[in-house]
């Protein structure tokens, strides 16, 4: 046998009687749901559960394999430490999957930290389980944490569990733990932005249609701004289901707090080769390179050039002809970005001009944003296709002295103390106050909340 079936849950202390006092009546919906596929997976009769947790071990870089033979925890932190649990770790199942991601040149396994608590990602399901019968003392657990890498390295690290499942011949169910937005109402705990409800309305449509593609390709602005908790449980989960048919089923979503809380039920039924989404996944990011390629202007075609052109022979290209004339005569400072899968990849600019015109600058940022950027390892050539580029090129600075004259979306800011000086563009996602971007700037200079800095505005005129 393998992985018979997968469940998405969240987590909320609060559905605990012993934690939520009478609120969790609140999110009744939730409990009978929970209480459905909890009793659905113990009716399976599983040797193995995988818990995926976003609040076990994180790195930005590896998954986590919790280690040893066992773990326990209690909700202590939630004023409730009677409720405690102790599982059982399937250590054979640990060691093969952390050679296998070796093998496969996927980072995980059980170097790093030992939490030796278990964190309420994996109590709150446990505690379901319990409730429903499951013999803790007969099946065995693996809990493994997320990380910050991409949606096809998560879908690919879920087939190898998958494989390892099925190597060992083991009757597994895959739990993955997430909740949905955080942002859903202006009295919630986390405020609210339109984005969290789009989310959610997203999230649970795949959740129950099973559509894999739609959750590895999902919008990551809209999905960074909904400050969402379990997109990357649900990428491993979907790899775990690699070329399966799926009896797709959502039971319940609520936001009743504030927070997303949806349960989904995902049940084998056989083989499907045609749902193998980890190609469709490198179909789609193909044909998104080409379409942006298609659209690029001038400014972002010349970026694009230069850093494929570097990367790929070390060399720095000649002035190309026939560009517009703005670019070649005026002189301006200019910023070049890269992102991948949405997420920062390198950015380096000049906030006044170094070189003769505006096209030499783009040449000279878009190399130094692709080697030079010291937070992050030089772009390599297999990630030509999924780098997004974006080109600002900056106004001259004016001086401000009242922060009246500031706008976080429309200017960008300068600081300034004793030589040490900081520049933030403006306009960019989870910036939203002239205050946020000050204090970003200062801490880029080195420069510490207290001191005095002296302000200068830009505006940027943004290709991408």
């Amino acid at each position: 046998m393998s992985i018979l079936a997968a469940t998405a849950v969240p987590h909320p202390p609060i559905i605990l009687p012993e934690v939520g006092r009478g609120e969790e009546e609140k999110i009744s919906a939730t409990t009978k749901a929970y209480q459905e596929i909890s009793r659905r997976i113990v009716e399976l009769n599983p040797e193995t559960i995988i818990i995926t947790s976003p609040h076990s071990v994180m790195y930005a870089d590896y998954f986590h394999i919790s280690p040893g033979e066992s773990a326990q925890g209690n909700m202590g932190q939630f004023r409730a430490p009677q409720v405690s649990l102790k599982i059982n770790y399937d250590v054979d199942f640990v060691k093969k999957l952390s050679d296998a991601a070796m093998s496969e040149r996927v980072p995980a396994g059980i170097m790093g930290e030992r939490e030796k608590n278990l964190d309420h990602g994996t109590m709150i399901p446990l505690r379901f389980l319990e409730q429903a019968g499951l013999n803790f003392d007969k099946v065995k657990f693996l809990r493994i944490g997320l990380s910050g890498l991409s949606a096809a390295v998560h879908y690919k690290f879920g087939q190898i569990i998958s494989s390892v499942a099925d190597e060992l011949n083991r009757r597994a169910v895959f739990v993955a733990s997430g909740d949905l937005s955080h942002k859903l109402k202006s009295d919630g705990p986390y405020g609210f932005v339109k984005e969290g409800p789009q989310f959610d309305e997203e999230v649970t449509k795949i959740l129950g249609a099973g559509d894999f593609l739609k959750l590895l390709t999902m919008d990551s602005t809209m999905c960074n701004r909904a400050a969402e908790c379990g997109l990357r449980s649900f990428w491993i989960m979907a790899g775990a289901l690699d070329k399966k048919s799926v009896a797709s089923e959502l039971l319940s979503y609520e936001g009743t707090f504030g927070v997303g809380y949806g349960i989904a039920w995902l049940k084998i039924t056989g083989e499907d080769p045609a749902r193998n989404f980890d190609k469709q996944l490198e179909n789609f990011k193909h044909n998104e390179s080409i379409r942006r390629k298609q659209n690029e202007d001038a400014y972002v075609k010349l970026a694009r050039m230069t850093l494929e052109t570097f990367v790929s022979t070390h060399q720095i290209i000649s002035l190309p002809k026939n560009l517009p004339e703005e670019m070649t005569s005026r002189r301006a400072g200019t910023f070049v970005s890269l992102h991948k899968d949405g997420d920062l990849r390198g950015c380096i600019g000049t906030f006044m001009p170094t070189t003769d015109s505006i096209a030499q600058e783009i040449i000279q940022n878009a190399v130094s944003a692709c080697s030079r950027d010291p937070r992050f390892s030089p772009v390599e050539v297999s990630e030509l296709e999924d780098i997004e580029y974006s080109v600002d090129v900056l106004s001259e600075p004016e001086r401000v002295f009242d922060l009246k004259g500031m706008d976080a979306k429309k200017y960008g800011v300068i600081v300034e103390n004793n030589g040490r000086r900081g520049l933030l563009l403006p306009d960019l996602e989870g910036v939203d106050t002239v205050q946020e971007q000050i204090a970003i700037a200062k801490r880029k200079a080195g420069i510490t909340p207290g001191e005095k800095v002296n302000l200068w505005r830009f505006e940027v005129i943004r290709h991408h």
